[in-house]
């Protein structure tokens, strides 16, 4: 299924909204304002707590942890690499890795080194926008979790670099 994700532009925090191909909304992204790290939850349009997203502070690459129903099931870890960004994720439903291109606008969400997930982030739009096709038989909000977790470490640490 593919799904958009666009993060609002006038709101204080990261805030995002994903919708299907048909514009469908069917989820939402809260960020906390004012956090040390960054600290993000995913609802579904009814208000339900699907996943909390949580920076580890003091690593020396970063590292994010997504919460289901206050257990872990997710740890996101950032690889040290030269010209390609790549993510390791240990989880609950399997390990997962992500690779992107040399400017960090397409990434490959791979389980277990099969391709589950391709991310695409648009390249001219007033807020980050993500197109992300994901496999019919994989948890979507988990994949969009994994997305969200790109979009922290790589623009919004450009943003806040740049």
């Amino acid at each position: 299924m593919r799904f958009v994700i666009k993060q609002k532009i006038f709101t204080f925090g990261d805030d995002f909204t994903i919708k299907d191909e048909n514009g469908n909304e069917h989820f939402r992204i809260k960020g906390k304002v004012f956090a040390l790290g960054d600290k993000l939850r995913m609802y579904t349009m009814d208000g339900v707590e699907l996943f909390y997203i949580e920076q580890k502070l003091f690593r020396f690459l970063p590292e994010y942890t997504i919460y289901d129903a206050g257990q872990s099931v997710a740890t996101v870890k950032k690889e040290f690499t030269f010209f390609k960004p790549k993510f390791n994720i240990t989880s609950t439903i399997g390990d997962f890795t992500i690779e992107g291109n040399f400017w960090g606008m397409e990434f490959s969400i791979l389980k277990s080194g099969i391709p589950v997930a391709q991310v695409s982030k648009q390249w001219f739009s007033w807020s980050d926008t993500y197109c992300v096709d994901v496999a019919d038989n994989e948890d979507y909000a988990f994949m969009l979790s994994l997305v969200i977790v790109i979009d922290q470490v790589i623009h919004d640490n450009n943003r806040n670099n740049g």
